[in-house]
């Protein structure tokens, strides 16, 4: 304990110190990843949800809550690719949506991934769950991928590459997408056994049409995926070498397909359920590293690649007293608080004593803040986008401001940025799903909202604040030209120019 704490000093004052991550002293770290959740889904969040989540809500209590916490993105591959690179998504080549099924890997080879500084630094590494960031799937002509009913290009009996295993993750099970085709589970780089048989596209499901295994369960995915986490865990407990679990869920997310065991539990609908599933399966990673006495030293990051989605059904949950996105307007894929405010909790017994933070922070940052952790030195070109929030989960600088400025992105690629209580959004609707733009017809370019006085973004003060709209508006554009948000050398942002609503930009 000693040994840790003096490392975290010497972290806080920017002294240097020969620790490695092979000392037994250094934290084990699982950050898990729910897919669509929203902030007001927490009842420990919510004092009007009427979801339980009793796991996550004794998870808050033990931990830090992060009250203004934000996804990098609206939608689901964008925040990947900005946890495991402390890159804003943006900078990458997908400057809107998310990946489609069978589509080539966003991540460069060369780039520094949380998996790959971690190992480097002596952590076994583990992806389980949904990776929703591209593979090179093998074909028999060396072709694009094709899956269709009478033509199939895929072999399957050939190592898929690209992956996690190929960014730093000594393992990996899970899933593409849990709604994308190959419908079986892939371990490493291979498929577990070999998908033959065609599924036509399911709107129930949410699925798109490919091959898969024969009587494939959607509702299996994420038992399997819990139960593969637990082993690692107890696996892990055994050699005594720190590991680094990213254990990024496929729930709430469509194909929502609660268990028998929690079907119809929550009283509210089916999402409801699945929330409550997910919340069990947060649970039982707790328990696993309770059951091998490594809970104190180990810090678990829970939190949500995105708002949460329309497919919750925002009405019946509404008619029951329920917002899954708390007071926030707007929901998954929006520019909008309920796009990207998202929950956040860490627990880390060791250090981290029970509070809530209400300082911005972005999920880029948690790479940083491994690497300052780990004793990593990041280089210009690695977590442009990362400031170390360490600080701030250990309580050594509470009044100090971590991050300059937050930009937010939607699923369309329209832009907002974030400083302080002021926050502007480069668009005249929301970007996203929850208000289309003939609903906003005469409305002025820029939007912009004192969040301190109007957190459910009710009031523009655009046409009031011109000065403040253009400070921000410079800030971005600054951000864009550098190629980072953070101090350092200026680095290039990946093609193909330009983005939306920056095309006047010259880049």
């Amino acid at each position: 304990m000693k040994a840790q704490a003096l490392l975290l000093s010497c972290l806080a004052t920017g002294m240097s110190m020969n620790v490695t991550a092979q000392d037994k002293k250094q934290p084990n770290i699982i950050f898990i990843l729910a897919d669509d959740l929203g902030y007001g889904d927490l009842s420990y969040l919510n004092e009007q949800g009427k979801i339980k989540t009793p796991h996550l809500d004794k998870m808050a209590s033990e931990g830090v809550v992060f009250g203004d916490a934000h996804s990098s993105s609206a939608v689901s591959t964008p925040t990947r690719y900005g946890v495991l690179t402390g890159r804003y998504n943006w900078r990458s080549t997908l400057k809107n949506g998310v990946l489609h099924w069978y589509d080539t890997p966003l991540i460069p080879s060369g780039r520094t991934t949380m998996a790959s500084m971690l190992r480097n630094q002596g952590y076994n590494t583990a992806c389980i769950g949904k990776w929703h960031l591209g593979f090179n799937f093998p074909t028999k002509d060396g072709q694009k991928p094709v899956d269709k009913p009478d033509e199939y290009n895929l072999d399957f009996t050939k190592e898929i590459t690209g992956g996690p295993c190929d960014v730093g993750f000594d393992y990996f099970f899970g899933v593409d997408a849990p709604n994308y085709p190959p419908y079986c589970f892939i371990e490493n780089r291979h498929t577990v056994g070999l998908p033959d048989t065609y599924y036509p596209v399911s709107q129930d499901m949410d699925s798109r049409a490919g091959r898969g295994l024969q009587g494939w369960e959607m509702k299996e995915i994420l038992p399997a995926i819990e139960k593969k986490a637990v082993e690692y865990i107890d696996r892990s407990a055994e050699s005594g070498k720190p590991f680094f679990l990213y254990f990024p869920l496929t729930s709430p997310h469509t194909p929502i397909v609660p268990t028998d065991e929690f079907a119809d539990r929550s009283k509210l609908n089916e999402y409801a359920d699945f929330v409550m599933q997910s919340d069990a399966v947060v649970g039982s990673i707790l328990e696993a590293l309770e059951k091998n006495k490594i809970a104190d030293n180990t810090i678990v990051v829970f939190t949500s690649d995105n708002g949460c989605s329309p497919r919750a059904d925002f009405e019946l949950l509404a008619q029951k007293g329920h917002d899954p996105s708390y007071i926030f307007r707007g929901m998954k894929s929006d520019l909008f608080e309920g796009g990207h405010h998202i929950p956040c909790i860490v627990r880390w017994p060791a250090q981290a004593k029970p509070r809530r933070v209400d300082q911005t922070i972005c999920l880029t940052d948690f790479m940083a803040t491994f690497a300052a952790l780990s004793g990593y030195r990041l280089a210009d070109n690695e977590a442009e986008d990362s400031y170390n929030i360490l600080p701030l989960l250990t309580a050594s600088e509470t009044g100090k401001t971590i991050r300059e400025a937050t930009v937010h992105h939607s699923i369309d690629g329209s832009f907002a940025i974030r400083q302080g209580k002021w926050k502007l959004l480069l668009s005249s609707y929301s970007g996203g799903w929850s208000e289309p733009r003939k609903a906003v017809v005469g409305a002025p370019e820029y939007q912009l909202y004192d969040l301190e006085k109007d957190p459910e973004e009710k009031h523009n003060l655009y046409k009031s604040n011109r000065e403040v709209a253009q400070r921000l508006h410079d800030l971005l554009c600054r951000y864009v030209k550098e190629g980072r948000s953070t101090p350092g050398l200026q680095q290039k942002n990946d093609g193909p120019y330009p983005w939306k609503q920056l095309s006047w930009m010259n880049n």
